[in-house]
């Protein structure tokens, strides 16, 4: 035992030292210091090439095709921002296989695999319950070898209740002239379901690890046969008297007595009782404990290191129920044996047809957090307030005449509209359109050329909306998420509309051709609307709604109506089947 226990802590501190070299580097976001935008994207697939939105390592928490249908519920009000935690995502199955020490921890010294001793192998299947939690089935079969390193001596008739094989058959009490070395040989079918616990994946300072660090507690039934190698049931048969002399080691005592015995263990031991089930093995219920650790090697495959401790209440695992006689007395040893399974496997996730992430025992739930906090999507923020001293509805950022008089029409630059371009804008202007010809002209704006009829025509109301921009929006394919590049430009547009409170602006979706291009139109330009309404304080009956045009069905273009423009604001859906 002691040869394998310092095996195991070997392997486990190895283990525990690459974990430092282990965790997965944190990628950096686009436009970071030191980190070109461009190369950061094509580098990084968890931002989106349109919008440039943070979808997080593991998975993208606003894409509904991770979640069942049962909770559809919960992740639309975590989109509609009537629930804080977003729904927990469908994970697969993990399936794996390994292989293994199986020894029998009893009164009699167990003989490791390079020992000539026994080994095992095992199956399992394991799902996740949430981050921490996880349910596993496991099957181990299974064969421990066990052989004395001393004598029993004074092996008589009053020993043989006590459990030792074979028994005194003559039930005299004539002593068994020879020495006793007790070897046995146990085959065992082990079946165990497992609690199994992990928080190794909840990491403040990276997105995921390649360790996790697990332990676990069984409940299972254990189906085992002992038999011992006693010659025929005659130990007699096996003269010991002059096989190892004084002072030998256990090492040479144990090579010489597999030298001198047979492999039969053709002799059935006694055991504790219960039924008898799978070539006449005894049933007994086994309670485990365990601990091991995980390395991925990639998000379908990972390979692990377990140690599994299983306590029966039977006593003759061994073939024995007690330690050697000693003259007249008896060592009574431990009143039951345990089962040490250190194995080494191999594990596989399954994939599925429905869009699922990895057990979540590797995912770090804390990941979707820290990325919200720093590339908000979902979050929600205050309307952001553009400073516009003249409500002229350009902002000052951006306004080349930041004092223009109030229910002035300005154009894109914020500057008063001048039709004629002679220098004097309109509201100053007594001769709108001066010809080139006449121009220069003097302050009121009349050039030197006699006025020709008409040209005192008050055209300002003909160009009232001709300083709100036209503009085109891209959205990503199949989505109608107003990112936050859309923002800024339905911001400007708000500015300029709220300027010029008697425009309306026409929404125009590309996508023609057939009833998903004009459905997926349709979202897009209602998603605009929407949030012109609904946070841009922008009337509905201000916008003109038009869907299925010639272009992109992701495309959506914006531009100012015209005077004798008209349409509807409220459209329903062309094809409200199609998802």
């Amino acid at each position: 035992m002691l040869d394998k226990k310092c095996l195991l802590l070997t392997c486990f501190f190895a283990i525990a030292a690459f974990t430092v070299f282990a965790q997965e580097s944190q990628q950096t976001a686009p436009g970071a210091a030191g980190t070109n935008t461009a190369t950061a994207t094509s580098a990084n697939p968890q931002w989106s090439n349109r919008d440039m939105t943070y979808r997080g390592k593991n998975y993208d928490v606003l894409d509904s095709a991770y979640y069942p249908k049962f909770r559809a519920k919960q992740f639309k009000k975590y989109v509609d921002h009537q629930e804080i935690f977003p729904p927990k995502p469908r994970n697969k199955w993990e399936i794996g296989a390994g292989l293994g020490l199986y020894n029998v921890i009893g009164n009699v010294p167990t003989l490791m695999l390079w020992q000539k001793g026994g080994g095992g192998l095992n199956v399992n299947v394991r799902k996740s319950l949430g981050y921490i939690f996880s349910l596993r089935a496991q099957y181990i079969y299974g064969v421990a070898k066990n052989l004395d390193r001393q004598p029993t001596t004074s092996y008589d008739a009053p020993y043989t209740e006590f459990g030792y094989v074979p028994r005194n058959n003559t039930n005299s009490a004539q002593p068994i002239p020879n020495d006793v070395f007790r070897a046995s040989r146990m085959e065992s079918s082990q079946l165990s379901l497992d609690l199994m616990f992990n928080a190794y994946n909840i990491n403040f300072h990276h997105a995921r690890n390649s360790i996790a660090f697990f332990g676990y507690a069984g409940i299972g039934a254990l189906g085992y046969k002992t038999r011992m190698n006693a010659l025929d049931g005659n130990y007699a048969a096996y003269n010991f008297d002059t096989l190892v002399g004084k002072g030998s080691t256990n090492k040479a005592i144990r090579k010489a007595l597999q030298k001198k015995m047979d492999k039969t263990y053709e002799t059935a031991a006694d055991n504790g009782g219960g039924g008898k089930i799978l070539d006449h093995k005894t049933l007994d219920f086994a309670p485990s404990l365990g601990a091991g650790v995980q390395y991925k090697i990639n998000k379908k495959f990972n390979i692990q290191l377990e140690e599994r401790y299983t306590f029966p209440s039977d006593a003759y695992l061994d073939g024995s129920r007690y330690g050697k006689p000693l003259g007249n007395t008896v060592s009574t040893g431990r009143s039951s044996d345990a089962i040490s399974y250190l194995s080494f496997g191999v594990n596989y996730n399954l994939n599925t047809k429905k869009k699922s992430v990895e057990p979540l025992y590797w995912i770090n739930p804390l990941d979707h957090s820290y990325s919200e906090l720093s590339y908000p999507r979902h979050m929600i923020l205050p309307n952001p307030v553009l400073p516009d001293e003249d409500g002229d509805g350009i902002t000052d950022q951006f306004d080349k005449c930041p004092h223009t008089p109030a229910g002035i029409a300005v154009d894109s630059h914020g500057c008063p509209m001048d039709t004629d371009g002679d220098g004097v804008p309109d509201y100053k202007d007594k001769q709108l359109i001066t010809p080139t010809e006449c121009q220069p002209v003097d302050a009121d704006g009349v050039g030197k050329c006699p006025c020709p009829e008409g040209c005192n025509k008050d055209i300002n109301n003909d160009k009232k909306c001709g300083n709100i921009g036209a503009g085109t929006i891209l959205f990503p394919e199949k989505s109608d998420h107003i990112s936050t590049q859309i923002e800024v430009q339905l911001s400007t547009l708000a500015a300029q509309m709220q300027g010029n409170p008697n425009c309306k602006v026409v929404i125009m979706g590309g996508g023609s051709g057939s009833k998903t291009k004009e459905q997926h139109s349709w979202e897009h330009v209602n998603a605009v609307i929407e949030y012109m309404s609904e946070k841009r304080n922008i009337s509905r009956e201000r916008f003109i709604f038009k869907y299925g045009q010639e272009g992109d069905e992701n495309i959506v273009t914006f531009r100012a109506a015209n005077i004798d423009e008209s349409g509807s604001s409220n459209v329903p859906p062309p094809h409200p089947d199609i998802k």
